[in-house]
């Protein structure tokens, strides 16, 4: 099993990120009855179980930004799924924080995000 940690600071108010996260087709799984934790759980995967999924827990900071973590979960309940989770365990966490990053800008532009805002953003996660 391979459990991956990643945060980042955004622009972005919970509420707009929250709103990102859950706009989506009807055929999801997801649960934010929370409204600052949303827990994205593999239901229907030919290669991930148990406690595989996604969990975001969104914390306003009092200067307008905030803090977003997420865990990555991945449990084999195959051969391949072990592999595999081995795999993102090592050399994929990389490649998960890259795509964390990019959903976060894509969330910040989505919300029309001002330049200044967006520096200081950047700033923000480059000291994280």
């Amino acid at each position: 099993m391979s459990t991956i940690h990643l945060h980042q600071t955004t622009t972005s108010t919970p509420e707009q990120f929250l709103a990102a996260l859950i706009d989506f087709g009807p055929g999801r799984h997801y649960d934010w009855a929370d409204r600052t934790r949303v827990v994205m759980k593999a239901t229907d995967s030919n290669i991930w179980g148990g406690r595989s999924g996604h969990t975001y827990t969104l914390v306003r900071r009092p200067d307008g930004t905030t803090d977003v973590d997420a865990v990555v979960v991945r449990e084999g309940k195959n051969l391949k799924g072990r592999a595999l989770g081995l795999v993102l365990g090592t050399v994929g966490k990389r490649v998960l924080k890259t795509a964390f990053e990019n959903t976060v800008k894509a969330v910040e532009a989505r919300n029309g995000a001002g330049s200044e805002r967006v520096g200081a953003s950047s700033a923000a996660r480059a000291s994280s």
